[in-house]
């Protein structure tokens, strides 16, 4: 079984990762085209050079290896994957051959957590048009971050059972601390799942959002409803 798990930036995917890594079966893969979306349209982000520098750059190799023989001999392949790093030009027919999954969480709280790690956001910096044009293309199954936070197993089994996969306890908790999987960007943007276990409780009220972001976080709650009418309950 290989997995394409969808979803954009500040939205449990690192969590969800390391849920699926702690199982004993699955090799996991953390935003193979980072690097590749990196240097192809030269964006600014957190340790760029470093990113490029230590992960594969060119997407047509990434796109093979997402469908090589799976790491460590394990029988299945998590691959965390995010809409916006698939730009024109990439290979996307690889994905055809996974399971797609599409992890989605509401807009405002995406906002408030990406602008504290980042300077400046667009619409497309946070993936919620590309993952809407990734869900028309390769359908799949639709999960809300918010519905995981609230009931990690219930949910987690849920999916398990959607994917014809069988639910581990090891999903729910993991060892404190970096794993050898994650990104050289993890010292960015994973502080926060670095000091856990498990998944976080329910989240609280909606953020306020600052009144520049009002018109990103309009569009974006549009493609987010699209999406939630699909999503696993």
């Amino acid at each position: 079984m290989r997995i394409a798990m969808w979803s954009g930036p500040r939205n449990l995917s690192t969590a969800m990762m390391y849920a699926f890594g702690n199982r004993a079966d699955f090799a996991v893969w953390d935003e193979p085209f980072y690097a590749p979306y990196l240097k192809a349209t030269g964006a600014n982000h957190p340790m760029r050079d470093e990113i490029i520098a230590g992960h594969e750059t060119d997407p047509i190799i990434v796109a093979q290896r997402c469908l090589d023989t799976i790491p460590d001999d394990k029988p299945h392949f998590y691959m965390k994957h995010m809409p916006h790093h698939m730009i024109t030009g990439f290979p996307l027919d690889w994905a055809r051959d996974c399971i797609n999954i599409h992890l989605i969480r509401h807009p405002a709280r995406v906002i408030a957590s990406y602008g504290a790690k980042m300077d400046h956001m667009s619409l497309e910096d946070i993936g919620f048009p590309q993952q809407t044009a990734l869900f028309e293309k390769l359908g799949g199954i639709v999960i809300d971050s918010a519905d995981i936070r609230a009931d990690p197993e219930r949910m987690l089994r849920k999916l398990c059972d959607a994917i014809d996969l069988a639910f581990d306890s090891a999903m729910l908790h993991w060892p404190i601390g970096p794993r050898s999987e994650d990104g050289i960007w993890a010292a960015h943007w994973y502080n926060a799942v670095h000091e856990s276990t498990g998944f976080a409780g329910a989240e609280g009220d909606l953020p306020e959002i600052e009144t520049a972001y009002s018109p990103i976080l309009k569009e974006a709650e549009l493609h987010y409803e699209g999406l939630i009418e699909r999503k696993l309950t």
